[in-house]
């Protein structure tokens, strides 16, 4: 149960999601590894974001916008999900995304369009010269009578990254419950919200327990996660100390961000095919793929057991073929 300090937030999602064992992948790389499955939040495909955007859309909402604005790439799963959560809430949802990658009509591009937001692709490279159209549109609406509120991509921000303090709280209720001695958490780390909220709830409800975020992009994550965690804390009211050792950023991006790895398609195969569970090839999926590589290596042997937290994105299975080596 959340205490008075926590802001105001809107019901979105179906939580709390399960925590789930793994048999027969922990019984191939001999350690005990769970999953945190925020792919089953109850929206859409499911995905970190819902969370986040309780607390952001709720903020949209006490300020009177009408209106909300988000951005990422073509296939952003964070965009799909914007959009499905400002439909439910009665908002109209303008996409400014990143004209990179598949654009064609397929995968999350089809649910943008089945929830009803509207998709401008912008052919830049720069999340900067989105925020400035962003900024044009929204003195646009002002001008005709509306409110827009703009969301960074991953809707990573202080106050978006405490939707993943409250899934730590869960999670520490859930391994009491089912007697997880858990050690590591592990998660993709694309923007950086998602992996602060996990190292701050953490530090609230599981200490000791090390955050390991698996870096999908190739951004300064080690620097920025820590700087997300403490601005959430402040917005909290809480004490935000380091300790040694309480946070690690490993890198799994491969060819570039958005891009699959031919190397990392045996692994998504293995997980459908021994636990029916489905990754996608570019986010969660590389970050499982980077994981396990670093168990075969002899990582995470330390604490306790593993607990993968799912963060979506099942649709790109849809929009893009799984390489080969």
């Amino acid at each position: 149960m959340q205490d008075g300090s926590f802001p105001d937030r809107v019901s979105l999602g179906v939580f709390p999601t399960p925590l789930c064992a793994l048999p027969a992948i922990s019984a191939r790389y001999g350690r005990n590894i769970w999953m945190k499955r925020d792919d089953l939040c109850g929206v859409a495909l499911g995905g970190n974001k819902v969370r986040k955007l309780q607390y952001l859309l709720a903020q949209a909402k006490s300020q009177g916008c009408d209106t909300v604005f988000t951005t990422g790439g073509a296939q952003s799963n964070h965009a799909m999900l914007t959009a499905a959560c400002a439909s439910r809430l009665g908002m109209q949802c303008i996409l400014l995304l990143k004209q990179r990658g598949v654009t064609e009509l397929r995968g999350n591009l089809v649910l943008d369009a089945l929830y009803g937001a509207q998709v401008r692709l912008i052919d830049t490279d720069r999340y900067e010269d989105i925020y400035d159209e962003m900024d044009r549109l929204s003195k646009e609406l002002a001008a005709r009578g509306h409110r827009a509120y703009s969301i960074p991509v991953g809707g990573s921000t202080p106050l978006g990254a405490i939707g993943y303090v409250d899934a730590v709280e869960e999670l520490a209720e859930q391994c009491a419950a089912q007697h997880v001695p858990v050690g590591h958490i592990v998660s993709a780390t694309g923007s950086g919200g998602t992996t602060a909220g996990l190292l701050l709830g953490a530090k609230r409800y599981l200490p000791g327990v090390k955050v390991t975020g698996m870096g999908v992009d190739d951004s300064p994550f080690a620097e920025i996660v820590p700087t997300l965690a403490k601005g959430a804390a402040e917005i909290l009211g809480w004490q935000f100390e380091r300790t040694a050792d309480d946070f690690e950023m490993i890198y799994h991006v491969g060819q570039g961000y958005a891009v699959p790895n031919a190397e990392d398609t045996p692994f998504l195969e293995e997980l459908a095919r021994t636990e029916g569970i489905l990754l996608d090839p570019v986010y969660t999926g590389k970050a499982w793929a980077g994981m396990l590589k670093r168990v075969q290596s002899g990582g995470f042997s330390d604490r306790g057991d593993i607990v993968f937290v799912h963060t979506g994105g099942a649709a790109a299975l849809f929009a893009m073929d799984l390489p080969r080596a």
